[in-house]
């Protein structure tokens, strides 16, 4: 296992001037021995890129990546030794599973006795001790993907385990097994562990820190708790949650004074810089008031739906869509009545340029 620290920038093209010229925009991380991380964000926003430099599958165009303070930019993933599962299977369909498993070990001369321990191990954790004498090629696709879980798992020496949105090809009713399985594992062996993926369930369970990517920027790093109470850039707070968080236009000026969508509004409690800001508060704290409550902006609803678990509602203030979570027993105002939603709160953000600020 090793200590993972990235101080880099990559672009495919030759010569980049702009920001679009570049797959991974100048970045600094670290990710700490043993720990747990995903890397969350939409398709094309350089989350493999970063992966594959981690790897050594990619040299990055600017920078250094270094494992316990020794440079290895240079080197190949034998040289790093890492392991990376992919989204889809890399195994050998004429082997049985036990000798899938195996593989990697004998490679590395490991004796035999250690290597029948190991896989065991690594079979019982994934529940394929039973099928250690079948061969692949009769497995299906979510059992073959999990054979490409435990290579990955199996060598103890290694200096990290990367996943590339390993459970794309995995059943949706197995995934939420896998990932509990995949937690427990990290628990156990205390590797160091970089999963990929566009799934912020998948993220927010499995890891310990999440890294939030867009455009090829890593824009914050943190717990579940901190990305969804103190999301410090736009985009995590859109990106996170179901529904994301509501973003409304506000204007701060001397005294205090807040207009939030065109309406004056007691912001007391947030010390805000003057300037134009946007507000940001996630369904769960935007909540029914009565009219002329402090913080209070008035709304129009526009729609009521039962989810089971909670009704969305969905109101307009002015021309800006919100949307709030009610409980399922709550009495929920009708579509078009008038009502005052309480925007400002222990929970409020808000943000300028797009970062967090007050």
């Amino acid at each position: 296992m090793a200590r993972i620290d990235l101080d880099l920038a990559h672009a495919y093209r030759p010569n980049p001037q702009a920001d679009a010229d570049y797959a991974l925009l100048p970045l600094k991380m670290s990710f700490r021995d043993g720990g747990a991380y995903a890397l969350l964000g939409p398709s094309g926003c350089g989350k493999t890129t970063l992966l594959n430099i981690v790897s050594g599958l990619v040299t990055p165009s600017h920078g250094t990546v270094r494992f316990d303070g020794q440079d290895v930019t240079a080197r190949s993933p034998q040289q790093r030794n890492i392991a990376q599962v992919f989204q889809f299977p890399v195994i050998y369909d004429t082997m049985t599973v036990a000798q899938n498993l195996a593989f990697p070990l004998r490679n590395r001369g490991v004796p035999a006795d250690r290597i029948k321990a190991r896989v065991g191990r690594i079979a019982e954790m994934l529940e394929m001790g039973h099928q250690l004498d079948q061969r692949a090629a009769n497995l299906s696709a979510d059992q073959k993907q999990k054979i490409s879980l435990g290579r990955g798992l199996v060598r103890e020496d290694v200096a990290a385990v990367l996943f590339d949105e390993p459970l794309t090809v995995i059943d949706p009713h197995l995934k939420w097994q896998l990932r509990r399985k995949l937690k427990q594992i990290h628990q156990e062996l205390k590797l160091t562990l970089i999963y990929v993926t566009h799934d912020q369930v998948e993220a927010l369970t499995f890891a310990e820190e999440v890294v939030v990517m867009t455009r090829g920027r890593a824009v914050q790093v943190g717990t579940a708790d901190a990305l969804f109470e103190r999301p410090t850039h736009t985009f995590v707070g859109h990106f996170i949650g179901s529904p994301g968080m509501n973003f409304l236009p506000a204007a701060s000026g001397a005294g205090g004074r807040l207009e939030v969508a065109g309406h004056a509004v007691d912001a007391a409690g947030h010390a805000l810089p003057a300037g134009d800001l946007r507000l940001g508060i996630r369904p769960e704290y935007l909540a029914l008031a009565p009219a002329g409550t402090p913080g209070t902006v008035p709304a129009t609803v526009a729609q009521v739906q039962d989810v089971g678990t909670y009704r969305l509602v969905t109101a307009r203030v002015g021309e800006h869509p919100v949307k709030l979570r009610l409980a399922p027993d709550a009495v929920p105002p009708g579509a078009g009545d008038a009502v005052a939603l309480r925007v400002v709160g222990p929970h409020t953000c808000f943000y300028a340029n797009e970062e967090l600020v007050g």
